[in-house]
Formats: C-alpha cells, sequence, structure tokens
C-alpha cells in the first residue's frame, strides 16, 4: 500500500487490521487493532496524528487530516461511512459518521451518536451521547432509540467480519471474461437499512 513517512515518522498498522493496498498513510498515523480501511481512504499524519482505536472503520475515500499539533481521533468502534471527511475533530466510541459527512476542527460527536450521510458538522460542534445529528450545519434533532443504536453496533461488527474476510481471502486477480454458470456470491449478511429500525424489521 502507499505508505510514507515524513520528518521520520512512520505510520504504524496493527497486524489485525486490514488497509486497503489504495489507501494512503503518511506520517502521524496508529490504525489500531481490528480496523478496516477502504479503499482509496487518504489519512494524512504530516500535520496532526491521526489514531483509530480498536475496530473502528474508516470506508472508501474518506479524508482523514487535521492542523498541526492537533489530533484526529475515531476511538473504538467508530464508524466513518463512505467519503466521509474528518478534520482534527474527535469520534468517540461507537459513533458513527454518514456517508459523505464532514466533521470539522475540534467538534465531538459523542459516544453512541450518528452523524446523518452529506450533514455539515461546524468546527467546535459538540454532538451529546446517543443523538442524531443533521444537517448544513448540522443540528441535533433527537436521542437516538435503542434499536438505532442496535443497528449502528451490526453494522460495525460486519466491518470487522470485513477485516477478518479481507486478510483472509482478498487478492488482486485478473477479471473472468464471461459470468459462470455456477457463479458463486460473496458471504451473505443479513444487515438492514437504518430506515428498517423505524419498521419494525
Amino acid at each position: 500500500m502507499p505508505c510514507y513517512s515524513i520528518e521520520g515518522v512512520i505510520p504504524v498498522i496493527d497486524p489485525s487490521a486490514y488497509v486497503h493496498p489504495t489507501a494512503v498513510l503518511i506520517g502521524d498515523v496508529i490504525v489500531g487493532p481490528d480496523c478496516y480501511v477502504g479503499p482509496c481512504a487518504s489519512l494524512r499524519g504530516d500535520f496532526g496524528r491521526i489514531v483509530l482505536h480498536k475496530g473502528a472503520n474508516v470506508q472508501d475515500t474518506c479524508v482523514v487530516h487535521g492542523f498541526p499539533d492537533q489530533d484526529t481521533v475515531v476511538e473504538e468502534n467508530g464508524h466513518i461511512g463512505h467519503g466521509a471527511v474528518l478534520h482534527s475533530c474527535v469520534v468517540r466510541r461507537d459513533a458513527l459518521v454518514g456517508m459523505n459527512a464532514v466533521v470539522m476542527d475540534k467538534a465531538e460527536i459523542g459516544a453512541f451518536s450518528i452523524v446523518a450521510a452529506c450533514a455539515f458538522v461546524p468546527a467546535g460542534m459538540q454532538v451529546p451521547e446517543k443523538s442524531l445529528a443533521a444537517g448544513m450545519p448540522a443540528k441535533v434533532k433527537r436521542t437516538l432509540t435503542d434499536a438505532e443504536v442496535a443497528w449502528k453496533l451490526e453494522g460495525t461488527l460486519t466491518y470487522q467480519d470485513l477485516t477478518r474476510r479481507c486478510l483472509d481471502t482478498l487478492k488482486e486477480v485478473e477479471p473472468l471474461q464471461a459470468v459462470e454458470s455456477d457463479r458463486p456470491r460473496v458471504k451473505f449478511v443479513d444487515v438492514k437499512p437504518l430506515i428498517e429500525t423505524r419498521r419494525g424489521g
């Protein structure tokens, strides 16, 4: 994978983590146990430190960066959706930042909270624990239900399982030229969209 030191500071990746070969890690980046970093993610620790705690995931095309001497942290079981941007912020344990959301400098996403897709969390905003934040700029809409918190954890556990699947089986191959008659499917995972929690399953 593209992994670079700067001024002698080298990224750290726990052996139980999976970082896709197209992700880019620069400088002061620490990827903890059981983490997943997806294709084309960019984690640039060339100013401030970036830390992913145990079981966190940073998905495809995410950008993680920060100001000098400011840490950008995703705590245990943090879940960063496709295309999100984190800058000098803290995502507390078991929180989710939705697809294409932006979390700005010195903002803090409380534990077990969800930032909706495409939300813009302005600098310094404090999202309380177990809250839903949405909008541009983001506002706290309500307290999450137990079913929504459970849904988020289920999704994160699925990414932790994906980490193990990638470590065990993912490899670069040449594509086939035709579909096989008995084409297999990838491992079936029964995770439903969040909207299903409001429909009772």
